[in-house]
């Protein structure tokens, strides 16, 4: 079952149903419960799911030891769990005779580990709301809503939002299902076409392109995948958060106009919020406490900060995939975040503050700022949606002066062209009728609704096509 597929769409449907028959919290996490086992189910498409299952168990047992009080630090359940994550990965530097020969499922598996690690730390920290019973527990790690691609919500919020919801208003109702169709456009259009444009500018690369064509090919290989991307992954995320508010659930925001920051630490408080905000939690914020109890110099303190950006967002690669690549894309998010803090620390050392804010606040320098976050984000993604040996090719093909070209085109057209989009959306929302913002109005939205859904519905009948895969499904 594909994550924006019409399928997915008529299974949801049939929770958000069978959810609102009873208005009980009992009721709504045993259909939740059984809905995500019965999408565990399909999506595992015949692949053993004891290992998933096993996970799963082995974190309920770790964490009720440690609720229990029989083991004295909840580190040494988190150093296990991850490595039997590694484990099942396959993680490219452990030999490959230690894997299970068998085929089994690992979807969600990421995700599960990020609720399993946390519940184990809050538990340590005693700052759960209470006793995690086994059906609550089932409930949170295996939400099918959040379970493919996330977004990744704390127990706490979770456990509230099941606990004081109430049954959807008609306006919080179409609300939801706007969010819904605005999800399935994104995935199921938009994310296809920049697809389409990335390989027959890859093809263009690889074949006969040169010159200025080749500069130009490349320069749209590199600068459509964000857009993809974004497209694809938010897309998802508008489906599930939007289905999730018609069964009592209130899950986390993921996105917030990425592309709109104007530096590369801004721009990860607005892609992929949750993952940023779980690692800033339970990653930075230790490491970085530890350092400066360590060594406990204030002139140390900027190089712990920006040290412990390095070590997060490094990590950040290293949960993404087990392949080289992967890690390397992980070097280039640490020293993008690192870079980025030690020339904010640098600035406000040569200018005061006072300058900085007169700079950081000039026209210019935003859409310049705006523009190279964009183009270290979609250099960086070439190791996301690539392996070293195409990469090599491309690179073989584009020749050094090309590529720095392509670089430099993205960076120009980022630059002026992300600025006039920003300008152009500020003046759009304040054009009014009657006090009332014209495009956000309830009229506005329902039309624009409507030619989405006209948009999309014409489109798979024309194309015919399956549904994309959800990029994130397979993390």
């Amino acid at each position: 079952m594909a994550g924006a597929s019409v399928s997915f769409l008529m299974f949801g449907a049939v929770v958000i149903l069978l959810s609102n028959l009873v208005w009980r919290l009992a009721w709504r996490q045993a259909v939740l419960l059984v809905a995500s086992l019965v999408f565990l189910w399909l999506c595992a498409a015949g692949e053993s799911l004891l290992p998933l299952i096993a996970f799963v168990g082995l974190g309920y047992a770790g964490l009720r030891l440690k609720e229990r009080g029989w083991v004295r630090t909840a580190t040494p359940l988190v150093v296990a769990t991850i490595l039997i994550f590694v484990w099942l990965k396959k993680y490219a530097f452990l030999p490959s005779p230690l894997f299970l020969r068998s085929p089994y499922t690992t979807l969600g598996l990421s995700y599960i580990l990020f609720r399993v690690i946390h519940l184990l730390e809050d538990a340590n920290s005693s700052v759960l709301p209470g006793k995690v019973g086994l059906v609550s527990y089932l409930v949170y790690t295996l939400n099918f809503t959040s379970l493919v691609a996330g977004p990744i919500q704390r127990y706490q919020g979770f456990d509230k939002s099941q606990r004081e919801s109430r049954r959807p208003s008609v306006v919080r109702a179409g609300s939801a299902v706007e969010r819904i169709i605005t999800g399935f456009f994104k995935a199921n259009v938009m994310a296809p076409a920049f697809s389409i444009l990335k390989t027959d500018a890859t093809n263009q690369v690889m074949t006969a392109a040169h010159g200025e064509t080749l500069v130009l090919a490349g320069a749209v290989v590199i600068a459509s995948y964000p857009f993809f991307l974004y497209c694809n992954f938010s897309g998802y995320i508008d489906i599930v958060i939007g289905m999730a508010r018609l069964i009592g659930i209130s899950l986390p925001e993921n996105f917030d106009r990425p592309f709109s920051a104007d530096s590369f630490i801004g721009f990860w408080s607005r892609w992929h919020i949750t993952l940023s905000t779980w690692l800033k939690t339970y990653v930075y914020n230790p490491l970085l406490m530890s350092l400066m109890r360590r060594y406990p110099a204030d002139s140390l303190a900027p190089v712990w900060c920006v040290m412990a950006f390095f070590v997060t967002f490094f990590l950040v690669g290293a949960w993404h995939g087990q392949t080289p690549a992967f890690l390397f894309f992980g070097v280039l998010q640490g020293l993008g975040v690192s870079m980025n803090k030690l020339y904010e620390i640098v600035l406000v050392a040569r200018l005061g503050r006072k300058r900085v804010r007169v700079l950081t606040s000039n026209g210019l320098y935003i859409a310049i700022c705006r523009g190279l976050t964009f183009t270290w984000f979609a250099f960086t993604l070439v190791w996301f949606w690539s392996d070293w040996s195409r990469i090599a090719r491309l690179a073989a093909a584009m020749g050094m002066p090309g590529t720095m070209a392509a670089l430099v085109l993205i960076l120009t057209a980022a630059t002026f062209g992300l600025a006039l989009w920003e300008a152009a959306r500020t003046t759009l929302l304040k054009i009014e009728w009657r006090n009332q913002a014209i495009l956000r109005s309830r009229y506005t939205r329902t039309a624009w609704c409507t030619v989405l859904s006209l948009i999309t519905v014409l489109i798979e009948l024309i194309l015919q096509q399956p549904a994309p895969e959800i990029v994130y499904k397979a993390f």
